[in-house]
Order: C-alpha cells, then structure tokens, then sequence
C-alpha cells in the first residue's frame, strides 16, 4: 500500500524518525515471516518460522541501522538541482512532481504515456530496506517503498528484441536549475541490461520512510538497484524505453574511464581517483568494508557469470 502524505499535513506531524523505528522494531519479525510468505512461501512452509539469520541472508540490509531521515533527505546527488550535497534540498522545493506521465515505448508490447496515479494503483508500493552505495565511498540504509520493476516489464511485454531498458530524467531547466549549465548532456539517461531489470531487486521507487518521495529524492518515481553505485538509481523518471543495443548512458559518456555501464559495487575495482575498498555510512565516524555486489552477491552474481568484472566495470 503507498502511504499517501495529504496536502495539509504539517511537518510536525509527520511521524519522527525515532518513532518509526520503534514501529519497525515492533512490527519487525512479523513483517520479515510476511515477506518470505511471498518470496519463498515453500520455505516457510517447511520451516514454519523464519530465523534472524535466514532473513538477513534474504533482504541483506534488513538488519543495518537505518540512516536517520535528514541525512537520507538533506544529502543528496541531484545534479539537476545543483552539484552540492546540499543544493537538492535547497533548491528542489518548488519542483512540480504532479502531473506526472512516463513514457514507456520501445520494443514491448503495450507502449503508451502512463499517469504516474494509474500505475500506482496498478502496481501497489511495498517497504523494502536497502543499503545505497555511492562512488564517492559514502553510503545510506535507506526504508523506500516501491514495487518491483520486473512487475510493470512483464505487463508492458518485452519482445525477444528488448535486451536493455533505457530510462530518462524530465529536462526541465526551468524547474531544475542544474541543467542550466552544461555539467551533463541533459536529460540524465541510464541503463540497464533485461536480466538485471527483471531481478527482484531491482525497484521502482515511489517514496521513502512511508512518506512520498521528496523532490530532492526523485520525486514521484526513482530506481533503486542496490548492488550498483548510487548513480545507476535514476531519478524523476519520465520514459522507459525497451531497446535492443546498449544504450548510452550520462556518466559513461561523460567519463567512460571513471563510470562504466555495470557499474557494480565492487572493493577491488578501484575509481581512477581513489579506492572503492572501504566506505562510511553517513552518521557514522568509522569506515567499514566495501563489501561485494553491496552485500547482494547471493542474489545477483549469477548475472555476470563469465564476465570479467575488472574489464566490464
């Protein structure tokens, strides 16, 4: 179910971060055995209980501290909005996120424009937790609601000549003054392939801690794939296009020797610039270890059997 924030609701009453995670405290075991009900339900069946342990070897982050709100919300990678951490929240709040359409086109076979309401309702928002990982050796645990990709791919219908699926950013400089300046080759364009599209994983995004997605968030509707450096996770999206050649994406183009297509978070491919072996969660002091595909290798390794990883990073 998306948790709806209305109009006339203030600030203060939204509920505090430390509330919440009370709430997720509560409500915590319950919510897991629910979860492998509709992941793995043959499973749970012949465990009838589902252990601490075999839940977070299923949802990885599950179990992390989560990143309190102001720094999920105030810290942010928006270059629509301004090359700062702190520019998405400064300058993002008169973005207009409704009306909203996304374009879906492309090889499938239900290409139209889509109001971000009807697929919504089409596509209810769950609560999954995942840890987001940024080039720059800084990370988050963060509690989005959204729903899975592969649910809106398979109702869309990719023919057999949809290999990757394109998604653009709106191209608004008139709301997003970062595209005023060259900094990219605007709109912001990422990819990825079908397979890693169709992963469970793999998350449209519609808001974060229960609340709809905030302007300097992607507002209304993101990706979140949390094996993949933070800049893979698009924001604003407004077409989803199936193709069949590799597609451009905005970071390779402009630096291909510093961000590949994949993309993957990995400690022993190193950035040109610095290390990717440790990282610090905001809010922490202390580094801790990169760790392989974030900590989602059991769930996504197979995608890149064979590859070599240093080569197609």
């Amino acid at each position: 179910m998306l948790i709806r924030k209305p109009p006339n609701l203030s600030e203060l009453e939204v509920t505090p971060y430390e509330l919440y995670l009370n709430r997720r405290k509560f409500i915590g075991q319950a919510g897991r055995i629910a979860l492998m009900a509709a992941v793995a339900p043959s499973t749970l069946a012949a465990s009838n209980l589902m252990s601490e342990e075999a839940a977070a070897a299923v949802f990885g982050a599950q179990e992390d501290e989560l990143t309190p709100y102001e720094h999920v919300t105030q810290y942010n990678n928006f270059y629509e909005f301004g090359t700062g951490k702190a520019d998405p929240a400064r300058t993002a709040g008169e973005f207009r996120a409704k009306p909203w359409t996304v374009k879906i086109d492309g090889h499938c076979e239900r290409p139209g424009d889509y109001a971000i309401e009807d697929l919504l309702g089409r596509f209810p928002s769950e609560e999954r937790i995942y840890r987001l990982r940024c080039v720059e050796a800084w990370s988050m645990v963060i509690p989005w609601m959204g729903f899975p990709l592969k649910d809106l791919l398979a109702w869309v219908q990719p023919t057999s000549r949809a290999q990757y699926v394109e998604f653009t950013t709106l191209h608004d400089p008139d709301q997003m003054p970062g595209q005023r300046r060259a900094i990219l080759d605007w709109p912001y364009r990422e990819g990825l392939r079908i397979d890693e599209a169709m992963n469970p994983l793999t998350l449209m995004a519609t808001g974060v801690y229960g609340q709809e997605l905030p302007n300097q968030n992607g507002a209304p509707l993101r990706l979140a794939v949390p094996w993949k450096y933070g800049f893979k996770s698009i924001k604003s999206i407004v077409r989803i296009r199936l193709v069949e050649e590799l597609p451009a994406t905005s970071w390779n183009m402009m630096l291909p020797r510093e961000y590949g297509f994949f993309a993957n978070v990995n400690p022993e491919v190193s950035h040109p610039r610095w290390s990717q072996a440790r990282e610090r969660r905001l809010g922490e002091i202390r580094r801790r270890e990169t760790l392989m595909f974030n900590g989602y290798a059991e769930e996504v390794a197979s995608l890149y059997e064979g590859m070599d990883l240093q080569r197609w990073f």
